[in-house]
C-alpha cells in the first residue's frame, strides 16, 4: 500500500509539473507573440519597400494584400494595391518562375498600370551557389537592371536574355536561371496588365 501511494503522490506531482511547464511556455508564447509578429510585418515592409517607392502609396501596403482566385491571374500567388490619395498608383505581387535550373524561383515585383516594372526581387530559389544565386541582391546586382523597365506589346523582345536576343545580361554559365526570372517577370507582368479590370475588382473588395 506504501508503494502504491508513493506512485500516486508522484503521479500528481508530475502532472502538476507538466501543467505548470504548459502554463509557462503558454505564457511566455503570449508575452513574445506580439513582438514577434511586429518583426515579421517589419521585415515585410522593407522587402515591399524593395520593390515600391514609398512614393507612391500612402495606405497601409500590408493590409492591402489579396490572394487571387480568378483563372485570370493565374501564376499570380499574391497581390498588394498600393494607392495614393485612394488612387490606384501601383501593384506588387508574388509570382514563381517554374524553370530555374534547380527549380521554382519565388519572385516579388512591383509594377504600374501603365506597365513601369519598379522593381524586381527574389524571395525564395535554389539555385547553384557561385553561378545562379548572383539573382540576389546580396551578391550581385543584376536584379535591379528591371528597376523602371517599361514593358507593352511593343517591346516585348526586348524582354529576354541577350543570348536569346533580348536585354537582360546572363550569367557566365548559368544562362537558364536569369532566363527563367526575365520570362516570369514579362508573363507575369502581361497577366497583370491585361486583367486590370478583374484587379480592380479585387481592390473593391479589398477596400470592403
Amino acid at each position: 500500500m506504501g508503494i502504491v501511494k508513493t506512485t500516486s503522490q508522484y503521479g500528481v506531482m508530475l502532472g502538476f509539473i507538466a501543467l505548470l511547464c504548459s502554463a509557462i511556455s503558454s505564457g511566455i508564447f503570449f508575452l513574445t507573440k506580439g513582438k514577434i509578429d511586429e518583426a515579421m510585418a517589419a521585415q515585410q515592409r522593407e522587402l515591399l519597400l524593395q520593390v515600391i517607392p514609398q512614393s507612391y502609396f500612402d495606405n497601409n501596403l500590408l493590409e492591402s494584400a489579396v490572394t487571387p482566385n480568378s483563372e485570370n491571374l493565374a501564376g499570380i500567388q499574391k497581390v498588394y494595391f498600393a494607392k495614393k490619395d485612394n488612387q490606384l498608383s501601383a501593384y506588387v505581387y508574388e509570382t514563381t518562375a517554374p524553370d530555374g535550373y534547380s527549380g521554382d524561383i519565388r519572385l516579388l515585383v512591383g509594377l504600374t498600370p501603365e506597365g513601369n516594372v519598379l522593381g524586381v526581387r527574389v524571395i525564395e530559389h535554389h539555385e547553384t551557389p557561385g553561378l545562379g544565386d548572383k539573382i540576389e541582391l546580396r551578391i550581385s546586382n543584376w536584379i535591379l537592371s528591371f528597376d523602371h523597365q517599361s514593358i507593352n506589346e511593343n517591346n516585348l523582345t526586348d524582354w529576354a536574355v541577350k543570348k536569346d536576343g533580348g536585354k537582360f545580361d546572363q550569367f557566365s554559365g548559368a544562362t537558364i536561371t536569369p532566363r527563367a526570372i526575365v520570362n516570369q517577370v514579362k508573363r507575369s507582368a502581361l497577366t497583370m496588365l491585361n486583367n486590370q479590370a478583374t484587379l480592380q475588382q479585387l481592390a473593391i473588395q479589398e477596400r470592403e
